[in-house]
């Protein structure tokens, strides 16, 4: 059986908070087989780390730098200390094994690499059943690659570092590294079923064009032969000037683009993040020349709203009782939703039922949907329930 406790900690000191949070997770596990670990830039990473292990031992421990805040049962965590929050999962059946790396020169590379590290570490030479990631946001779908090079296609879950501005102060680890550009993988060996559901829950407006013209992977330079931003602009009645720069990742909150994958079983969201003087888009995953890409939208109602239906979903799929969730919720929807986060929080305690779970604030999501590939998109959710 799969037992799980969920710990959390806004005390002024980092080791404290990361002692604290272990402390509560490991209430009645007799074995922690993983700790998932989220805390805050405004903490000393190392030094909460260090005040976790004080507790878990050699436990594998596995985690990123949440954006502002983290979801519990308790509601939704931050403080002026910043927050640290940990699920740890107990079950004599899940071996789990975890492995990280800096990017390196080659980023599919390194995901060969820790592929292979997390087998070893698991003390084995066969594919997972499922594994979770956690990357820097930049190169994520050639991590996934390299991974899927070692172990093939297998299902993915989980989310990229984040920091509370945008500003690259993120931080990746696991029990004895801390880096900000790279990846950290657990591989989960179990019989046991996991269910993942991997949405941006948005809506299809009739806007749409094919991209004519990208710059390196995630510039998208034009939409039908046009200046991306002029596209989007007419497509939204927004005015360009509105659209330059930072003003761009928080105008396209409610109105992101979105590619649908070869079957049209599945959105990806596709966020705008940045306004260029060229009339181009900075956008938060990778993009295709000759491929559609829509114009998506969600009040924010719909975006709080969501949530609670993503889990309730989840749960349908699992078709049994859950052991634990983890909950990757975008930062930048996280941004949208502003103070009303709490709504959230009610929502995601309604639909777990009592069942711990720990919600993160990601910049950059990785889910499947109907045995289409492995991906990663923006201002989505990924939603996964472990049986019990």
């Amino acid at each position: 059986m799969l037992k799980s406790n969920v710990g959390w900690s806004t005390n002024v000191d980092s080791y404290s908070q990361g002692k604290e949070s272990a402390a509560s997770a490991v209430v009645d596990l007799m074995q922690t087989k993983v700790a998932f670990l989220f805390t805050s830039v405004d903490c000393d990473v190392e030094k909460v780390l260090e005040g976790a292990k004080s507790e878990l031992g050699t436990a594998p421990i596995i985690g990123c730098t949440s954006s502002a805040g983290i979801i519990v049962p308790d509601g939704f965590i931050s403080s002026d200390n910043g927050f640290t929050g940990i699920l740890a999962l107990g079950d004599p059946e899940l071996n789990v094994g975890v492995a990280s790396s800096e990017r390196g020169e080659d980023p599919r590379e390194t995901g060969r690499k820790v592929a292979i590290e997390a087998m070893k570490m698991a003390g084995r030479e066969d594919a997972p059943s499922y594994f979770y990631m956690v990357a820097s946001p930049a190169e994520e779908e050639f991590y996934i690659k390299g991974i899927e090079d070692v172990i093939g296609r297998v299902p993915v879950f989980g989310g990229s570092a984040a920091d509370n501005t945008v500003e690259g102060k993120w931080s990746i680890y696991t029990n004895d590294k801390v880096f900000s550009d790279g990846v950290a993988v657990a591989f989960f060996y179990t019989d046991k079923k996991m269910a993942n559901v991997y949405t941006g829950a948005y809506h299809e407006t009739t806007n749409s064009g094919v991209i004519t013209k990208i710059k390196g992977h995630r510039t998208l330079v034009e939409i039908d032969g046009v200046p991306a931003l002029k596209r989007y602009s007419a497509w939204t009645g927004k005015k360009m000037k509105d659209l330059e720069g930072n003003n761009l990742l928080v105008s396209t909150i409610t109105a992101p683009l979105g590619v649908k994958d070869r079957l049209g079983d599945l959105i990806a969201i596709r966020h705008p993040m940045f306004g260029n003087e060229d009339g181009s888009m900075n956008i938060g995953a990778n993009l295709a020349v000759n491929t559609a890409v829509i114009q998506m939208e969600a009040t924010v109602d719909e975006l709080i709203d969501s949530t609670g239906k993503t889990l309730k979903e989840t749960n349908k799929m699992l078709g049994e009782e859950a052991g634990a969730y983890l909950l990757v919720h975008c930062g930048g929807r996280r941004l949208g939703i502003g103070d009303r986060i709490d709504e959230v929080a009610k929502q995601l305690k309604k639909e777990a039922k009592g069942v711990p779970f720990i919600a993160v604030f990601t910049f950059g999501e990785y889910g499947v949907k109907d045995h289409g590939a492995n991906t990663t998109g923006g201002l989505m959710l990924s939603f996964t329930a472990f049986a019990k």
